[in-house]
């Protein structure tokens, strides 16, 4: 047995999961740094090491638990802390793996004196209810030891959520939708343009559900638009959220990029309805058309779930042509998980919804892939013989001594650019560049070349 080390130095972080997360650790290991600690690499064994865990699917849990396990054997000297969306909704099966000495939940998690907190028999445990949240904490990615070469940054808006879809665990485990101070979120997003961030993406658990007085998320970001970065980025916003006074803000700005992940999960008004999501296909297509027609060159990508308790043969069909019949730059395909605590749970455990077969939910699932491939492909070859503009975040070397540099879009498409000889790539990374895209390459990535 390594006896653990008792003089506290250093700290490394794993973070599973959404953005949310990776902003919150940023946020966590930031308070631990102006309390004069260093954040550890990787090759280190750091005095504590933070998991921060994921529950949105059963796999997202069982990645969870492989990571913790994976940071006990590689740093056995280091105190382990779990933290996060899993340590929240199950700690007594976190508690059962050897090596784990501290589960905070997610209201504990930013606390750090409990990351040093002891117990004498066992592992130290501060997992409160969720409705003992009064308000959402602030966090966003590090600006006293931001990585170099790094250009974008999450911002923490808001928590929580009111929704209450059938098959979903996260408000369970985070709580009710609360929203920052609008001066704290403007703060932010000011410290993370001072410190070099290009682009910030606005992070949450629903985010366009922001409202603080009688400001709303477009409000908001109205007044993020003022703030002296080059890129602002919406990241995923429920359907009935996209206003079209939000539309109007996104099409008359030159900041906030035209972009949004529109989650969809059913495809058929039988199988929305069973989810208790809050729109129909109806309502779900009119919010697209308008986005894509009123904001220039606007992406448009969509979360669908496949295999929901009780979807037939005929809800599917009927998904998978409403999805084929929309203008989607790119879906994300997920398989069902049936979450315990939920309504789609206690409706499996009465038997008023049946599993969909796994023979069954894989072949829907593999068309729902197929379709999806299309959809980016078609949306792809729409952008060859353009010129975009094109945020630097890498480069690499190819084969040979060939290097190559790649970024982002302003619609979130990665675009890989080879490197002249003589140009050097330090003045690359972290800039936006003006790129011709010549070709779709195999791995549905833009390939393009510099405009001079």
């Amino acid at each position: 047995m390594v006896k653990k080390r008792d003089r506290i130095k250093t700290i490394f972080a794993v973070t599973l999961g959404c953005k949310l997360n990776y902003a919150e650790t940023s946020s966590i290991l930031e308070r631990f740094v102006k309390c004069g600690w260093r954040i550890a690499s990787k090759d280190e064994q750091p005095d504590v090491v933070v998991v921060h865990t994921c529950a949105v699917t059963g796999q997202a849990e069982q990645k969870s638990r492989q990571q913790i396990r994976r940071m006990i054997r590689t740093y056995p000297a280091s105190r382990i802390v779990v933290i996060g969306c899993y340590a929240q909704l199950s700690p007594e099966r976190i508690e059962n793996i050897e090596g784990v000495d501290v589960i905070l939940g997610s209201k504990g998690k930013f606390d750090i004196e409990k990351y040093c907190a002891a117990e004498e028999t066992g592992v130290f445990i501060d997992v409160a209810p969720v409705a003992s949240i009064a308000s959402p904490v602030p966090a966003h990615s590090l600006i006293e030891n931001r990585e170099m070469g790094r250009s974008r940054a999450f911002l923490k808006i808001q928590d929580g959520c009111d929704y209450g879809c059938g098959y979903c665990a996260i408000p369970l485990a985070r709580g009710r939708s609360l929203s920052i101070d609008p001066d704290v979120v403007l703060d932010g997003a000011r410290a993370l343009a001072g410190a070099g961030y290009c682009e910030i993406v606005l992070t949450g658990v629903n985010i366009a559900a922001y409202r603080f007085g009688e400001l709303d998320f477009a409000g908001l970001l109205r007044l993020l638009d003022q703030v002296d970065v080059q890129r602002i980025r919406v990241s995923s916003i429920e359907p009935d959220c996209l206003t079209d006074e939000l539309i109007d803000v996104v099409a008359s700005s030159q900041r906030i990029m035209p972009h949004f992940h529109l989650p969809l999960q059913g495809g058929s008004d039988v199988v929305l309805r069973s989810m208790a999501r809050r729109y129909t296909t109806a309502y779900y297509r009119d919010r697209l058309f308008r986005a894509v027609r009123r904001i220039s060159g606007c992406a448009v990508g969509a979360d669908v779930m496949t295999g929901y308790p009780g979807e037939t043969g005929e809800d599917f069909q009927s998904a998978y042509d409403f999805i084929a019949s929309l203008p989607l730059a790119y879906l994300h395909i997920f398989t069902c998980s049936i979450r315990p605590g939920t309504a789609l749970a206690r409706q499996v455990q009465s038997g008023l919804r049946q599993p969909v077969a796994h023979d069954i939910v894989r072949h829907r699932s593999r068309l729902l892939r197929e379709l999806g491939e299309r959809k980016k492909r078609e949306f792809l070859a729409s952008c060859v013989g353009r010129e975009v503009n094109v945020l630097i975040e890498e480069c690499s070397c190819g084969e040979g001594s060939e290097l190559f540099c790649s970024g982002y879009t302003p619609h979130y498409i990665r675009v890989r650019i080879a490197i002249e000889g003589s140009l050097s790539t330090d003045p690359l990374i972290g800039r936006e560049r003006r790129v011709k895209v010549l070709n779709v390459s195999g791995d549905l990535d833009l390939e393009g070349i510099f405009v001079t």
